[in-house]
């Protein structure tokens, strides 16, 4: 069955969840800006990917939400400090059954959005998947799979969220319906909430981080805070959750490199507020301690305000 999805965000992560849904047929339109959106209406949108490059040669683009009508999803992709803007054009999409598929990381957008829209119409998601912008209209994709973990709110199994899991899996995606959304988000936050920052103080690759004894225990104490502020939270993480973390560290390519640390380096806007700030505010909510990830904020957030 085709579904009718808005792409908000059409970057790395937009550009080729939407345009993989675009080429297995479904009626998705990119709500872009500038050179980006100029190619896409002029030349479509090309994606090299490590499972096979693709062109979707006629594009639905523009850069107004209201030309785009109600539509069954939304994929919400923007970084999550693009999101309070995203948030604001949303109302011309909401209709009374369109969901709103969140993909940032983190554990807040969810609860960002639901306070503009109303809780019913978000799907808390994630994704696994490496992604980039390689020009205006063009998409490369060089690992992650292209999965997208969701789920209702409730974490109840309806028809919208099967219906989404269907046309995942039939545009060659890779769609996980979590058990427990809020655990899957807090799970992947482990890791985010953690290394990110410590690796961007040291300005180090994953090699050094998880083989240097100090930064290793470093990494361990941080996650063990998160732990304790999911616990306080509510959120029910499995009880391997931080050997399962330390196990995916220690499988990343050696010369690899956090996000937060590439974006502060470079002087651009960074997600360290959506990472270690959240954790440094939900401790504060919940009245959970959190001294460690408290100089990590403080630390990494002098760095990213001097340009890194």
């Amino acid at each position: 069955m085709t579904i009718k999805i808005a792409v908000l965000g059409a970057g790395g992560v937009g550009g080729y969840f939407g345009g993989r849904l675009a080429a297995a047929g479904h009626e998705v339109t990119f709500i872009a800006r500038g050179e980006h959106l100029a190619a896409l209406q002029r030349d479509g949108l090309s994606v090299e990917s490590v499972t096979g490059d693709f062109v979707v040669e006629t594009v639905r683009a523009t850069d107004k939400t209201e030309e785009v009508g109600e539509v069954d999803y939304v994929l919400l992709g923007v970084k999550t400090w693009q999101l309070e803007p995203a948030i604001a054009s949303l109302k011309p999409l909401i209709g009374p059954n369109t969901a709103v598929v969140t993909t940032q990381n983190g554990v807040e957008a969810p609860h960002q959005v639901a306070e503009a829209i109303g809780r019913e119409a978000v799907l808390p998601g994630a994704v696994e998947v490496i992604a980039f912008l390689d020009g205006p209209g063009r998409v490369r994709q060089i690992g992650g799979g292209g999965k997208l973990t969701f789920g209702e709110w409730d974490n109840q199994l309806t028809e919208r969220v099967e219906r989404l899991r269907d046309a995942l899996q039939e545009s060659g995606l890779i769609p996980a319906v979590a058990p427990d959304i809020w655990a899957a988000l807090w799970s992947k936050f482990l890791a985010l909430g953690s290394v990110g920052a410590i690796a961007t103080l040291a300005d180090a690759p994953y090699g050094v981080l998880r083989s240097r004894p100090g930064l290793r225990q470093l990494i361990l104490d941080s996650m063990a805070e998160i732990q304790q502020v999911a616990k306080a939270a509510g959120i029910q993480l499995p009880a391997d959750a931080v050997d399962t973390t330390v196990a995916f560290l220690d499988s990343l390519p050696e010369a690899g490199t956090t996000s937060l640390q590439r974006d502060i380096n470079a002087g651009r806007p960074s997600e360290l507020e959506a990472w270690t700030g959240a954790v440094v505010r939900i401790g504060r909510q919940t009245g959970t301690p959190t001294p460690v990830n408290d100089v990590l904020y403080e630390l990494a957030g002098a760095r990213a305000r001097h340009g890194g």
